[in-house]
């Protein structure tokens, strides 16, 4: 059998270095089917297998357990050859930049589904290059299933080991793969080496039949297990397997500050609150973090409080979670992805066998369920970029149709959450911009589904109040002391209307206007005053400064 050597320069540099026996060695570990060995082949003699026209649907759940190689060596086919070549591009969720950056800066990518966060993908979805899909990510696998999206041309995976009988182990996220392997007409699997074997057994794969053949999902616990630890594969789908030493291109997070500790503080206090109104046990609910710096340092604030014995329901498992289980506060963290800092990686690594005794791994239709949500009481915690004085929240557009990220999995756990919980700086952009508006420019999240709302500034408890009440509430609560005023004149005048829900439809983005104009949102009340009727010009001028 030919042994064909790895792609990057440290893995091929290894293979040089070895006898033939230790290239033996690696093979036989990872790839235990004998029949499949034959299957081994280059990322470049992969990347050929991907034509125009194609849709490709890759593993991977934020930049975790994605393909790499593969990916690498068609941006570079296309770069030596001016090749065009349009492709849609459908994952789990976000992915590393040798996935998503690669090929939206060789305009590779015509389609992309759904969530991302690389910045060049995201510069082509705003300039109109990449057509965006955004999707609840817990109906993704389903959307796949009722063909409701192209059919998949390639499927491309990545691995940490193939078993004897030709089933994969997924390696740091599981997401989509399940469906992927399913409904692809064809495989390249990727077998990531910098990804330690010792994974196998962190992974419990369960998926759903369509209706009318769907049953109730039998998870009663964040810790039961229901299902493998491996995905079953049709080997002869599979056209290429390509080796690859390319780690999770994970990112830094930022470390917890002021403002941050705040809002943890204020919501470790209203769980002290709720568990004395009787609405919420001692011995608390599961909860949900979000993905990003912000829901990591919110969670850090558990490593300073009296709980402990936490679970968690949620679908990424990032450093405060880790630093959680290492003193001993974490029961279960079950999700579909591992998604630290590199630092939080690495600690991830060096004690796998410790961690894979407090974390599940499980395809996003089974991590964001809206069914297990709500059997399990889950609190979810979210991010917001806005929120407005009615309760509506957006959480990923920037000034209504610049797309940030994508909704990501905070709709499925906003809507089906015991509580859903959102957090907020009041300001952004030096105090530029108030993240409490009068109406959001976009909204992902109604007033239906949005429970609390905390900022550095406060909280609101929306429940049970009307329109009217829930506006008072988040301008005395949350918003900026800078933009007090400005949202109190607008609530005034909008609840001289008798409407029902006090609103002014053609004042509400008038701090959008100002922001445009004048980049700054501080501005907003000349903006507003100057639409006022009979307002004098002194009276003006005042109300402007």
């Amino acid at each position: 059998m030919l042994v064909t050597v790895p792609e990057t320069a440290e893995f091929r540099n290894f293979f040089i270095a070895q006898n033939h026996e230790e290239v033996k060695r690696v093979i036989e570990d990872r790839i235990k089917d004998i029949e499949l060995r034959k299957k081994i082949t280059t990322a470049e003699n992969a990347a050929l297998f991907i034509k125009n026209g194609m849709t490709i649907a890759t593993s991977g759940f934020t930049p975790s357990g994605y393909p790499k190689a593969t990916p690498l060596a068609l941006s570079k086919r296309i770069k030596n050859n001016n090749e065009n070549i349009k492709i849609t591009l459908i994952t789990g969720a976000s992915v590393g930049d040798e996935l998503d950056g690669e090929l939206a800066r060789n305009n590779i990518t015509k389609k992309r589904i759904p969530y991302q966060t690389n910045d060049s993908c995201r510069k082509a979805i705003n300039n109109g290059d990449i057509q965006f899909c955004d999707v609840h990510l817990s109906l993704l696998p389903q959307y796949i299933n009722y063909n409701y999206l192209e059919d998949i041309d390639i499927g491309i995976v990545e691995a940490s080991e193939i078993t004897e009988n030709g089933c994969m182990i997924p390696t740091t996220s599981v997401g989509i793969t399940p469906t992927i392997v399913k409904k692809a007409k064809k495989l390249i699997i990727e077998i990531n080496t910098s990804q330690p074997i010792d994974l196998r057994g962190i992974h419990d794969i369960y998926t759903l039949p369509n209706p009318p053949k769907r049953t109730p999902i039998p998870i009663l616990n964040c810790k039961d297990r229901i299902g493998t630890n491996y995905i079953q594969i049709d080997k002869n789908k599979i056209i290429a397997i390509v080796f690859t030493d390319i780690r999770d291109d994970v990112k830094k997070l930022a470390e917890p500050n002021k403002d941050s500790n705040l809002m943890a503080e204020i919501f470790l206090e209203f769980l002290d609150h709720e568990i004395k109104a009787g609405r919420i046990p001692r011995k608390l609910l599961p909860f949900q973090s979000g993905v990003g710096s912000v829901s990591n340092s919110i969670l850090n604030g558990f490593s300073r409080s009296k709980y402990d014995k936490l679970q968690f329901y949620s679908e990424v498992i990032q450093d405060s979670m880790l630093d959680l289980i290492d003193i001993g506060k974490v029961q279960i963290a079950s999700g579909t992805a591992i998604s630290p800092s590199p630092e939080g990686l690495n600690k991830f690594y060096d004690d796998i066998k410790r961690y894979k005794s407090k974390i599940i791994l499980r395809p996003q239709e089974i991590s964001n369920n809206p069914e297990i949500i709500r059997r399990l009481g889950v609190i979810a915690m979210n991010t917001a970029i806005e929120v407005d004085i009615y309760g509506n929240v957006n959480s990923s557009n920037i000034m209504g149709g610049n797309l940030m990220n994508g909704i990501g999995g905070s709709g499925d756990f906003a809507r089906n959450a015991y509580l859903s919980v959102f957090f907020t700086k009041s300001t952004a952009k030096n105090e530029t911009i108030s993240t409490v508006v009068p109406l959001v420019s976009h909204v992902d999240h109604t007033e239906h589904d949005v429970n609390i709302i905390i900022t550095e500034q406060g909280i609101a408890d929306l429940r049970g109040l009307s329109p009217k009440e829930r506006a008072i509430s988040i301008i005395n609560n949350c918003a900026n002391p800078i933009y007090k005023d400005l949202l109190s004149d607008y609530l005034k005048e909008a609840m001289k209307s008798k409407k029902n829900i006090p609103i002014l439809l053609n004042r509400a983005f008038k701090c959008f206007e100002s922001l445009e104009k004048t980049d700054t949102m501080k501005r907003g009340n000349i903006v507003y005053y100057a639409n006022l009727i009979n307002r004098k010009g002194d009276d003006y001028e005042e109300k402007s400064k």
